[in-house]
């Protein structure tokens, strides 16, 4: 059962005057630099499905290998009539592994700000599931959430954040969100995490480098919509993607990097790009598994399970509140 009325009312997508405001301000900044966030319109969602897919990028296969291997398991941490909220939930392909191993729980809300794959994911959802209150939430994580306003909004609540999205975030800001998450479960609630391990710089590089180019087309997806959404005159073909592994603070650094001197104007704004100078458009760690629990006890979480894929390349932790 989906409500249209919360999906229609639930809708707190980023407006365009704070996308301006976010773009000027990182654009601004010396180096440049631009929220993750920004790359998920419906072109960059489509786009990020196929890098899923492709043979390189391992995230997505592994996590789903935990699921298909420990999805009882899991699902007993997890627990039966709860609410189930989906932190980045795209195409809702992962929960489904997961609910198929849940007694009905109350309700679900995913969480995402790609509206129109958010609707449309929540509403076949619905239709495999008629039993389960889908309550989609258009909208950003990081910040404060409005649950829908039924009796599901009083339930034990569970998050699940897949993904391994929790890299995008520097510990610092990863703190902050597990502890705004903490909060938001509220007693005996829970959290399902997942993390990329550290591994193979190789494995790594070769994930965000892919050789059919789409994860380059992902990126460079974001200069297409600063144009389209903010009036901007970006001249795509003056920028390459590129990324790489630091190993130093572990984590992968995705750049737009300007081939030529050259002038962009965005909303009469001016910017002056050299030849090199790039805008950091994603940073994602690869996490340590002994400081990932520690930093989820520090979020006020106990660590209950750890489940790994057979190649040691991503974790999923269940991490509780206390009662």
């Amino acid at each position: 059962m989906i409500s249209q009325a919360v999906a229609a009312a639930a809708d707190g997508v980023p407006l365009t005057d704070e996308f301006l405001a976010d773009v000027l301000r990182g654009l601004s900044a010396a180096p440049k630099t631009l929220p993750c966030k920004y790359l998920y319109d419906a072109a960059g969602s489509q786009l990020f499905d196929q890098i899923c897919a492709l043979p390189e990028y391992y995230v997505t296969r592994a996590e789903i290998a935990i699921l298909r291997r420990h999805g009882r398991e899991i699902a007993g941490c997890v627990g039966n009539s709860c609410t189930i909220i989906e932190y980045g939930s795209g195409n809702g392909r992962k929960v489904r592994l997961l609910l198929k191993h849940l007694q009905p729980p109350l309700a679900y809300v995913p969480v995402d700000i790609a509206r129109e794959q958010l609707h449309c994911s929540a509403r076949a959802l619905a239709e495999e599931h008629p039993y389960l209150e889908v309550h989609p939430l258009c909208g950003d994580f990081t910040g404060p959430l409005s649950l829908p306003p039924n009796g599901a909004l009083f339930s034990r609540r569970v998050v699940y954040f897949p993904g391994s999205t929790i890299g995008n975030f520097t510990p610092q800001e990863a703190l902050r969100l597990l502890r705004q998450t903490a909060e938001l479960c509220g007693p005996d609630g829970g959290l399902l995490l997942a993390a990329d391990l550290r591994k193979d710089p190789r494995v790594i590089d070769a994930a965000y480098n892919d050789r059919q180019g789409v994860t380059a087309a992902f990126n460079l997806n974001l200069l297409t919509r600063m144009n389209r959404e903010l009036g901007a005159d970006f001249d795509v073909d003056k920028f390459w993607h590129h990324a790489f592994y630091d190993p130093r603070p572990g984590r992968v650094e995705m750049h737009l990097v300007s081939r030529t001197d050259q002038r962009v104007l965005v909303s009469g704004h001016r910017f002056d790009f050299r030849a090199g100078e790039s805008i950091c458009t994603e940073h994602s760690y690869k996490q340590n598994l002994a400081d990932l629990c520690e930093l989820a006890s520090s979020a006020g979480f106990v660590v209950q399970q750890v489940w790994r894929d057979p190649l040691n390349y991503v974790c999923m932790l269940y991490l509780a509140t206390g009662s």
